[in-house]
């Protein structure tokens, strides 16, 4: 037993001066020395101790641990594992975590998440980006039971995702054709009139049009190979900030099959550009030696929208605008996961099942039509059998 009584100038101003002394081996390989809070009397000392070795048994390192150190740890450990990509959303998710980075981690609890959840609910964001922020909790959970030998499924069990009573869930803005034409319409720079039909009919991503380059575009097979994007480290619009990173995932590496009117701006644009004399291959389609930045995505967008006076949408509601489109024009949806990048099609009908529903009501009149031209087939049999 390892519990003793304080020295007469250390016990507290009620008379409490029995404490318990652990050791444990911290992360710098050091023992590190553990005194409890005082109590009044020394049984009081020893149930706590038994306490106390009940609830950090098998850990192998510093016991008190604090949530901010076990993700520190998980981040300097995933650096050279993981995407630049990734590691930027890890950081972006770490400005949610004040609340929990001074527990211990042996201390979280169900009071503590559900304070942590009413913090993001007053943020705004929307239930599933709040659910992938809370992603992270539990990697950094099944980061610390795996390495330190930490018992907190209890804790992890807990976690839900975020879902708003009532909440309706926002439909997506598109453009149809007709809308986009009329936008396109007002365009006179062909850098940007490339940018934004690429948005449209090849359906990229925003950080995948960034990391277009020439070498990207085939003009005899008239397709774009997406192979890599361009994102910042933080949120910024400097654009000597930038990097290039692989795609999003692995089935975002594809081959774009590009439209003929698109490969005809694109070819004006190349001539326009490799006049410089620096031009090269590897210049990026929508900039030059360094990419376009964030920043001239939504001043264009804005300004063709108000002298277009249609709605206005998001970036990526381009490529939203793409897959309605498609949809619309019943193109196989096998296709269009393809073309999107998809992982497979239960990623698209999951993300577009709300456009498909619209779709639900037709097919009763897509019997009807052809029980329609079966009837007037038959019609013209009798009458040619009649004549």
């Amino acid at each position: 037993m390892s519990v003793r009584q304080l020295k007469e100038n250390k016990i507290t101003k009620d008379g409490r001066s029995w404490v318990f002394i652990q050791f444990n081996r911290g992360l710098d390989g050091k023992r590190h020395q553990y005194q409890s809070r005082a109590f009044f009397t020394q049984k009081e000392a020893e149930d706590a101790e038994k306490e106390y070795l009940n609830k950090y048994k098998d850990i192998e390192v510093n016991p008190h641990m604090t949530f901010k150190e076990a993700y520190t740890i998980y981040y300097e450990y995933q650096e050279d594992k993981i995407k630049d990509s990734t590691l930027k959303t890890y950081r972006d998710r770490i400005k949610y975590m004040g609340l929990l980075d001074d527990v211990e981690l042996v201390n979280l609890n169900w009071d503590l998440y559900q304070k942590w959840r009413r913090e993001m609910n007053k943020t705004g964001l929307c239930d599933r980006y709040k659910t992938d922020i809370q992603k992270f909790i539990k990697q950094v959970i099944n980061f610390a039971e795996k390495q330190w030998d930490f018992n907190l499924r209890k804790f992890y069990n807990k976690l839900e995702p975020f879902k708003t009573p009532g909440a309706v869930k926002k439909e997506m803005k598109v453009y149809a054709p007709e809308e986009f034409y009329k936008f396109l319409s007002v365009i006179d720079d062909i850098r940007d009139k490339c940018l934004f039909k690429t948005l449209y009919y090849c359906g990229l991503r925003r950080s995948e049009a960034r990391g277009l380059q020439w070498k990207h575009i085939d003009f005899e097979t008239r397709r774009l190979h997406v192979c890599q994007q361009v994102l910042n480290p933080s949120a910024t619009n400097n654009n000597s900030e930038w990097f290039i990173s692989s795609p999003k995932t692995n089935s975002s590496n594809r081959y774009v099959p590009i439209p003929e009117h698109l490969i005809n701006d694109l070819k004006e644009l190349k001539s326009k550009m490799s006049k410089y004399s620096k031009f090269k291959q590897t210049w990026f389609v929508f900039g030059d030696d360094q990419p376009i930045t964030y920043h001239h995505f939504y001043t264009s967008r804005d300004k063709y929208v108000k002298l277009s006076g249609v709605k206005h949408i998001r970036i990526h509601d381009f490529r939203h605008s793409a897959t309605s489109t498609l949809l619309s024009g019943s193109m196989p949806i096998t296709a269009i996961s393809e073309f999107l990048g998809h992982a497979d099609t239960n990623e698209t009908l999951e993300t577009y099942a709300h456009m498909l529903e619209k779709d639900y009501s037709n097919l009763a009149n897509y019997f009807d039509s052809l029980e329609k031209d079966f009837d007037e087939k038959s019609s013209n049999v009798i009458d040619e059998k009649s004549n």
